[in-house]
């Protein structure tokens, strides 16, 4: 039996990581004097309402070394034979070497894979290798399958405005644009290959960004079958909502979530942000 471990900024629904037995290390938020766990200590909700009204801005933290050997010693203690752990991207944090280093000194075997992405970039390739997992693939395919769902993910972003982005040092690309209006809203998408932010394009208003956010989303997945889509937004349920709506009715997808970013992820991309996430499946 293989179990699958990942970190907070996957961003998967808290009833799929109950129903795969997903175990989940949380990443840290620090916010003033307190030291919050994501999506523990601090829910989505609170955290973009804060957000938006707090001077003081939040900074994230790592989860250690430490924390991951919890995490194997809570997964080994519900059996298993050997754990997978996929990790937001070494590019964006340190959390993949903290990962490897708790591996290496574990009783049981455990393989740990860097996503190269972050949020439901990653959360797909989690959500596949624990399908995976629980139907009795063996390790060889269990990685085969987490790359190829790597290759085929599309994420985009529309932000309400690029300040978030800039602050974190996501930007990338997308710097180009620190110089324009505050009010352009700008869409970026994240490159889970070369990790890359990419930018798409600047509107004026929120409406258009929805719009054009799901236009080039489905620009390039347009044709393909089988399709699995995550709809994720910061503190937007009722657009989410909207936008997952009109994709059932227009594409029917074979999965389709909604779901909000988690407080660390939100730190970069800010309140009012919407994403499209997905894949072609098998």
């Amino acid at each position: 039996m293989i179990r699958v471990i990942t970190d907070s900024t996957c961003d998967i629904p808290e009833h799929l990581v109950e129903q795969l037995g997903i175990e989940v290390v949380p990443q840290m938020l620090i916010w003033g004097e307190k030291q919050y766990r994501d999506r523990v200590d601090i829910q989505p909700g609170e955290f973009y309402q804060r957000l938006s009204i707090d001077v003081d801005k939040p900074r994230s933290s790592l989860p250690g070394v430490t924390d991951f050997q919890l995490a194997f010693e809570h997964a080994a203690s519900r059996g298993t034979d050997e754990l997978v752990v996929l990790t937001v991207s070494s590019t964006l944090s340190g959390t993949y070497e903290n990962a490897r280093r708790a591996a290496q000194a574990f009783s049981l075997p455990v393989t740990v894979v860097d996503s190269t992405g972050t949020s439901m970039g990653m959360g797909w390739q989690v959500l596949a290798a624990a399908r995976a997992a629980q139907s009795g693939t063996d390790l060889k395919g269990v990685l085969e399958k987490i790359e190829s769902v790597r290759r085929r993910i599309t994420q985009m972003v529309g932000l309400d405005t690029l300040e978030y982005l800039h602050k974190g040092g996501r930007i990338g690309a997308a710097a180009k644009w620190a110089g324009t209006l505050l009010k352009v809203k700008p869409l970026v998408a994240f490159n889970v290959l070369t990790n890359l932010v990419e930018p798409i394009g600047l509107v004026r208003t929120y409406t258009a960004m929805i719009e054009t956010l799901y236009r080039k989303f489905f620009e390039r997945v347009r044709g393909l079958n089988n399709l699995r889509i995550a709809v994720l937004h910061g503190g937007a349920l009722s657009h989410a909502e909207a936008l997952a709506e009109r994709i059932i009715a227009e594409f029917n997808p074979l999965e389709l979530l909604v779901n909000s970013t988690g407080p660390v992820v939100g730190l970069h991309t800010g309140p009012g942000a919407l994403g499209l996430c997905g894949y072609a499946d098998d």
